[in-house]
């Protein structure tokens, strides 16, 4: 029966990844049929478009000619001349001359080598029957992307069994909802806290009960997750106001606002990337909390609540501060290359604590290891009075 239950739940989660796919296909698709503005829905969800979209082809360089470019030692400006050929779609097997500008940003500019693939947009005529243009996009990783989802998803099946396979529906169905359902949502002018707290907590129960099932401990561990992200959502509120944080210091995020973004409100995107990302150690911390008390439980039937209780507080100390840390250590990747840039400058440490840049990362980390440290006791709570019994 548990069994049964589990893989309805299993399809369930996979039929709605697949319908957010296809329905956020399927602006792009009525686009291609009736000749409106659109394009591909799955990457531009608001579909504000250009009507006639590039042709997407895989290529490779085949010659570079770099007369024109100037080295300043790994920074590189000019222009890149490239004989490109064309090794996939209707004009496979054709070649054409295509045209790289270098701006000198190591972070915008590609530079390419003759025997790289590339990926081609090519500019077609009006009958479409002529490339007019093409541009090599940036270097084509797109097999790579997928031998590398391939080896994780065998791998994770391989050792967890059907636990990790439900694990791999959960990051689809994750994967999805934020793509073809946040996005889409924030980028029609939905309030990004609102939307992707209401987003957070249903992807919450999803992953819990997919990966716990419907269970007692499955219900304690979605109880104490759903309560941290709460929590989390309310301080990250709270310290980003206090810390009088705009919201634009996240890559791409200004960028937003000169495409036709104007509405978007940057410090409440800020927000609520706070507790998105801090999510998945909280459901961690707390499914790790719920299965170690069911347990005990397992192992003690007759063990009173106030017992587990202090079990359960116990387990929770011990599980909090590795979380934490590890969570310190991966956001501190982020911010590590600004903080090297500040010291070979000599800026004053007093400086650097005040920049906003700073601050944003100091509060993206704290706020989200609070949520952690909070979610220990909520999952405690919940799970003593739902596993245990009075004393």
């Amino acid at each position: 029966m548990k069994f049964r239950r589990d893989l309805a739940f299993v399809l369930t989660a996979l039929l709605f990844s697949f319908a957010f796919l296809l329905f956020s296909g399927m602006g792009g698709f009525r686009a291609r049929i009736t000749g409106s503005a659109g394009g591909n829905a799955l990457f531009s969800p608001s579909g504000a478009q250009a009507a006639r979209t590039p042709l997407r082809a895989r290529g490779r360089v085949e010659s570079t000619d770099d007369s024109m470019v100037r080295t300043y030692g790994s920074i590189r400006q000019g222009e890149q001349q490239l004989r490109l050929s064309v090794l996939s779609g209707k004009f496979k097997g054709s070649t054409l001359d295509g045209t790289n500008n270098l701006a000198g940003k190591l972070e915008v500019d590609r530079y390419y080598a003759p025997g790289d693939e590339v990926l081609l947009a090519l500019d077609l005529n009006e009958a479409g029957t002529e490339i007019v243009w093409a541009n090599a996009v940036d270097h084509y990783r797109t097999g790579k992307t997928i031998i590398l989802v391939v080896l994780f998803s065998a791998f994770l099946v391989l050792i967890s069994g059907w636990t990790g396979f439900k694990v791999l529906v959960s990051v689809l169905f994750s994967g999805t909802a934020i793509i073809c359902v946040l996005v889409p949502a924030m980028l029609a002018g939905r309030d990004p806290l609102y939307a992707t707290l209401a987003l957070t907590i249903v992807l919450t129960a999803v992953i819990i009960f997919l990966v716990a099932g419907f269970t007692r401990t499955g219900l304690s561990a979605f109880s104490g997750a759903a309560g941290g992200v709460l929590l989390t959502a309310v301080l990250s509120w709270a310290f980003t106001r206090w810390f009088n944080l705009h919201g634009a210091v996240r890559p791409f995020a200004e960028a937003l606002l000169y495409s036709g973004y104007g509405h978007l409100d940057l410090s409440r995107l800020f927000m609520s990337g706070i507790f998105l990302a801090s999510s998945g150690a909280v459901m961690d911390l707390a499914m790790d909390i719920a299965v170690a008390m069911a347990e005990v439980k397992e192992q003690q039937p007759s063990i009173p609540r106030g017992v587990l209780l202090r079990s359960g507080l116990t387990i929770s100390r011990h599980v909090t501060g590795t979380m934490v840390t590890t969570l310190v250590l991966a956001y501190s990747a982020e911010y590590t290359a600004m903080l090297m840039t500040f010291a070979a400058q000599g800026i004053p440490f007093e400086n650097i604590l005040n920049l906003v840049f700073v601050s944003s990362e100091i509060v993206h980390t704290f706020v989200g290891c609070f949520g952690l440290i909070l979610v220990a006791p909520l999952t405690v709570a919940c799970s003593a009075l739902v596993l245990g019994r009075k004393s």
